[in-house]
C-alpha cells in the first residue's frame, strides 16, 4: 500500500513540473543593427533568437564611450522597442514591428523583445 502511494504522488509531482509554464520565451528569428567599431570601421551587429521580455544592451554600443548603434532591423516574430539609452532606460525610445526597421537616423544602445 505504501509502495502505491508513493508512486502516486510521485506522478502527480511528474505530472505538475509538466504542465508548469515556462518563463523562459524567445522571439524567432534575427535582430541586425550597424555600429562604429572603435578603429572607426562599420560593422554589423546581430543577435539571432533574442530572449523576450529582457533587456538587451547591445554590443559594441552598449556604454556611452562608444558611438550609438543605427539601422536597426527586427527580422523576429516579436516586436522590438529599441532605445537610445543602455539597459533600456531614456525617454527616447522607437517600436519595430516584426519584419521591420528603421534608417540609420535613428541610433539605439538597447532592445527589448515582447
Amino acid at each position: 500500500m505504501r509502495l502505491r502511494h508513493h508512486a502516486v504522488a510521485a506522478l502527480g509531482a511528474l505530472a505538475l513540473v509538466i504542465t508548469l509554464p515556462t518563463s523562459a520565451s524567445a522571439a524567432e528569428g534575427q535582430f541586425r543593427y550597424t555600429y562604429e567599431t572603435g578603429e572607426g570601421y562599420e560593422a554589423v551587429g546581430f543577435l539571432n533568437d533574442p530572449r523576450s521580455g529582457e533587456c538587451i544592451s547591445l554590443p559594441g554600443a552598449d556604454s556611452d564611450a562608444l558611438p550609438p548603434a543605427y539601422a536597426p532591423r527586427n527580422l523576429t516574430d516579436a516586436t522590438a522597442t529599441v532605445f537610445l539609452g543602455a539597459d533600456c532606460e531614456g525617454d527616447v525610445y522607437y517600436t519595430l514591428r516584426p519584419g521591420g526597421g528603421a534608417s540609420e537616423r535613428l541610433k539605439v544602445r538597447s532592445v527589448v523583445f515582447s
